[in-house]
C-alpha cells in the first residue's frame, strides 16, 4: 500500500502540471517550503517566485512555510526590500542611484537605516486563497485560511479566517482549547504512514478519535 504521493516529485497529479509540491521548484535559499505543501497557478507554477517580490538576497530575510499548505494562483508575498523610510522629508531612495547621491548612506547601518520586519513565516496546513497578498514579517498560524484578495498586514492567529483589505479576522475556526489540542496533535508533523493510516481521521471532524490513533 502506498503512502501517500511521493514529497519529491514536482508533478503529485501527473496529468495537470498547474499544481505543483512547491518545495521541489523553489531556486532561491531564503524560500523555505515544507513537504507536501502545494502552489496551483493558472498559467504557470513557476511564477511562484516571481510573486515573491523585493526579496533581495543582502537583506536576509527569509520566506518560510509550513507543511500540507494549499497556495492559489496569484498568492504574492511582499518581502523587506520593498520598504522604503518614512521618518526623513522624503521617502525616495536617494542613495540607490549614486552619482553624488550615495552621499546620503555614508557612515550608516544600511541594515537600520531602511524598515526590516523580519522574516515572513507560514505555518503548517494554512489555506492561502486567490489573490491574496501577504506583507513583510507576517507570521501565519498553523490552521489559518486567507480569503481570496486579500491584503494581510498583521499576524494572522491559529486556525483564524481571514479576508479584507486590510485582512480582518472573520472567525476563528474552533475555540482557543480546540486549537491547543490540534497544536499539540501536530499532525503535519506525523511521517506519511502514519498520516496514510489515519487520513480519514485528519479529514474528519472526530478530534477525540485522532487524539486517540496517536496515543
Amino acid at each position: 500500500m502506498p503512502f501517500g504521493p511521493d514529497p519529491a516529485v514536482v508533478y503529485p497529479l501527473p496529468h495537470y502540471k498547474n499544481l505543483v509540491f512547491l518545495k521541489n521548484i523553489i531556486t532561491r535559499p531564503n524560500i523555505i517550503v515544507g513537504d507536501y505543501t502545494y502552489y496551483d497557478d493558472l498559467e504557470d507554477p513557476s511564477n511562484f517566485e516571481k510573486n515573491v517580490l523585493y526579496h533581495f538576497e543582502f537583506l536576509g530575510d527569509k520566506l518560510v512555510i509550513g507543511r500540507f499548505c494549499a497556495i492559489a494562483s496569484g498568492a504574492k508575498f511582499i518581502m523587506n526590500g520593498a520598504n522604503h523610510e518614512v521618518r526623513p522629508i522624503s521617502t525616495f531612495p536617494f542613495g540607490i542611484f549614486g552619482n553624488g547621491w550615495e552621499q546620503v548612506n555614508e557612515g550608516v547601518d544600511l541594515s537600520k537605516k531602511y524598515p526590516f520586519k523580519g522574516d515572513t513565516i507560514i505555518g503548517n496546513d494554512v489555506w492561502i486563497g486567490h489573490d491574496a497578498t501577504i506583507m513583510p514579517g507576517v507570521k501565519v498560524g498553523n490552521g489559518a485560511i486567507i480569503a481570496a484578495g486579500s491584503l494581510v498586514t498583521k499576524d494572522v492567529p491559529d486556525y483564524a479566517v481571514v479576508g479584507g483589505n486590510p485582512a480582518r479576522v472573520i472567525r476563528m475556526r474552533y475555540d482557543e482549547a480546540t486549537i491547543q489540542r490540534l497544536n499539540k496533535l501536530a499532525w503535519w508533523d506525523w511521517n506519511a504512514e502514519k498520516i496514510t493510516a489515519n487520513v480519514k481521521l485528519i479529514n474528519g471532524l472526530d478530534l477525540d478519535a485522532l487524539e486517540n490513533a496517536n496515543r
